[in-house]
C-alpha cells in the first residue's frame, strides 16, 4: 500500500517540518527557470560501516575532526552536503534549504541533462555501498519522498549509482527499489531501470 504523509508534515519554504535541522554551509543558488524534478538517493558511513555517530553530520557541517579516524584523510577537505540524512532507526535530518542547490551529486548526467544538482534534491542513508537498509529507512524515506513531490514537480528518482555511473556506486545492489516503489505507488517509469542479468556466455 502507498505510503501516505502525516498532517504533521508541513513546510516552511524549502524546510521540511518532519525533519531535525542541521543547516550545512555547503549549498548554492539553483540556476534560474531549472525545475527541480529528480530525488537522488545515496548512501553514507562515517567511517564506511561504522553508524550511529555524528561524523556524517560534522562532515557536513566543516566540522569533521579530519585525525579522529585514519579513513578521514583519505576525505580531508572535502566540503559537500545532501538535504537530507536518514539515520539506521529512520531519524530524519536536513542540512539544506530544498529551494538551493546542495552538493551531492558531482559530476552527473541523467535524462539528458548534466549537472544534476541544479534540479535534484539529495537524500543520503546511513549505509554502506552493497549493504541492506533498515525497515525504518524505507518508511522514512518514502514518507520523505512523498512530501518533496507533494512540493516539488518530481518527474523521476534514481541512484547515485544512475546519475555518475563508473564514478560512484550507491546506494549499491543492497538497495530495494521495488519495496521503494511499492511504498510510494509510483509508476515504474520513474524509477531507474532495473539491471540487466549477467550473461552466461
Amino acid at each position: 500500500m502507498p505510503t501516505t504523509i502525516p498532517a504533521e508534515a508541513s513546510w516552511a519554504g524549502g524546510w521540511y517540518g518532519g525533519a531535525q535541522r542541521a543547516p550545512s554551509p555547503n549549498f548554492g543558488p539553483r540556476p534560474a527557470h531549472v525545475p527541480v524534478d529528480l530525488i537522488v538517493i545515496h548512501s553514507i558511513s562515517l567511517p564506511p560501516g561504522v553508524y550511529g555517530g555524528d561524523a556524517v553530520l560534522q562532515l557536513f557541517a566543516n566540522s569533521l575532526d579530519w585525525n579522529a579516524h585514519p579513513y578521514f584523510q583519505q576525505i580531508r577537505g572535502l566540503q559537500v552536503s545532501a538535504h537530507f540524512f536518514i539515520r539506521r532507526d529512520g531519524a530524519l535530518w536536513q542540512f539544506v534549504d530544498c529551494d538551493a542547490r546542495a552538493w551531492h551529486a558531482g559530476r552527473s548526467h541523467y535524462r539528458g541533462r548534466d549537472n544534476c544538482n541544479d534540479d535534484s534534491i539529495g537524500i543520503e542513508l546511513e549505509g554502506l555501498e552493497g549493504d541492506t537498509f533498515e525497515p525504518a529507512q524505507y518508511r522514512t524515506l518514502a514518507v520523505l519522498c512523498q512530501a518533496i513531490a507533494a512540493r516539488y514537480p518530481i518527474l523521476d528518482i534514481a541512484g547515485h549509482e544512475h546519475i555518475a555511473p563508473h564514478r560512484k556506486y550507491d546506494p549499491g545492489t543492497g538497495f530495494d527499489w521495488p519495496r521503494l516503489q511499492a511504498l510510494l505507488g509510483w509508476d515504474a517509469t520513474r524509477f531507474p531501470p532495473a539491471p540487466r542479468p549477467a550473461s552466461s556466455t
